[in-house]
């Protein structure tokens, strides 16, 4: 409120007021969050963005996120998105009058998004993203569509529905739903791409990346999340093949009636039947070890228990990586200062997917 307006031409984006948050715009996508986000905004503010495409190109503008408190026609808090160049605007958008879709395709080449806040005791604010409808090199229509998501959007409310392999309900939190998929690390944020596919009849739930997706019914449209893929590296989504496994120790068990059952590390292959790998009872410091045959680009793992028929599993991990079999190095993640601790599995039925980024790259993986 009172904050100078410029006006300018593109491809330059501006923000002004003193509800403005996480800022981060560019030619052809950006994002924008109000003040504090995702805690709660606080009272009195306001915030005005304007965004700027180059000529001939339009704005898709992608609701990440938009819970500001309830109000009657949102006068207490609100988003408001106004297209000069069509005299229309979008919203009042609040709690109880939210936008009809997570994407919104405009006609126009420059949009002002305004926020406003009085007094009010809850609501995360808002999170938004936009794209142009070109992209350099790249065209993105009504059904694709880039967007660059913050950090932290693990830990944000809003449900995610389905997973990595079918795709996302429409409803879903789109930069929580990209931690879920593996494209980019909650800490770091990063550009997402993705696109609207004709939706399915049921999303299976999974657990992913430290967060667990709903199971959902039918809906009009899906999100796909494209994994970007190193010039140098193109498969980053083949399953690779273990050429063997080792561990550190291996359970010989004596079941009830007498009979052997080796836990060796060959079993721990996952999709084999029966019983899997086991450590020796008691063992500390237990690890498992792949060696993949030659040097690979490793970009995720998946985990699951035992069986159904032997209840066992592991819950947390870290994992370290050597080129040589000799020299290990422990997986930090994005910049972390300590060994990463992966969340693995609750029950033996399920998998359970964690995404290296950075890929990792090595021969052997423990």
């Amino acid at each position: 409120q009172g904050a100078p307006w410029l006006s300018v031409s593109p491809p330059l984006r501006l923000s002004a007021g003193d509800g403005c948050g996480h800022t981060l715009l560019t030619p052809h996508s950006g994002t924008l969050s109000s003040k504090n986000y995702p805690g709660t905004y606080p009272n009195h503010t306001a915030c005005r963005w304007r965004l700027r495409a180059p000529p001939g190109t339009s704005l898709l503008l992608a609701f990440g996120d938009v819970d500001l408190e309830a109000s009657e026609r949102c006068a207490h808090s609100s988003l408001l998105l106004a297209d000069p160049q069509a005299g229309t605007t979008y919203g009042p958008f609040c709690r109880n009058a939210v936008p009809a879709a997570p994407l919104l395709l405009t006609n126009s080449s420059a949009v002002t998004v305004l926020f406003n806040s009085t007094s009010h005791r809850s609501g995360r604010g808002l999170l938004l993203s936009y794209a142009t409808s070109q992209h350099p090199g790249t065209h993105y229509a009504q059904e694709h569509v880039s967007v660059y998501c913050p950090a932290g959007c693990k830990d944000i409310d809003g449900d995610i529905w389905g997973n990595p392999n079918q795709g996302y309900r429409d409803t879903s939190v789109l930069c929580k739903a990209a931690v879920h998929a593996g494209v980019i690390a909650d800490e770091l944020g990063g550009q997402v791409t993705l696109a609207r596919e004709k939706g399915i009849t049921l999303y299976e739930s999974a657990f992913a990346n430290g967060l667990r997706s709903k199971r959902g019914s039918l809906s009009e449209k899906r999100l796909i999340f494209h994994k970007a893929c190193h010039l140098l590296l193109p498969a980053c989504g083949d399953v690779l093949e273990v050429a063997a496994f080792n561990a550190s120790s291996w359970w010989h068990e004596v079941d009830a009636l007498g009979q052997d059952r080796a836990w060796v590390a060959d079993r721990a292959a996952l999709g084999t039947t029966g019983h899997s790998w086991a450590a020796e009872p008691g063992s500390d410091s237990a690890w498992l070890e792949l060696d993949l045959g030659a040097r690979r680009n490793v970009t995720g793992i998946i985990t699951k228990g035992s069986s159904e028929q032997y209840d066992y599993y592991v819950m947390s991990y870290r994992v370290s990586s050597s080129r040589d079999g000799k020299n290990w190095r422990a997986y930090r993640g994005s910049g972390g200062q300590e060994d990463k601790v992966f969340d693995g599995n609750a029950d033996s039925r399920g998998e359970v997917s964690n995404a290296f980024i950075p890929p990792i790259v090595a021969r052997y993986i423990r």
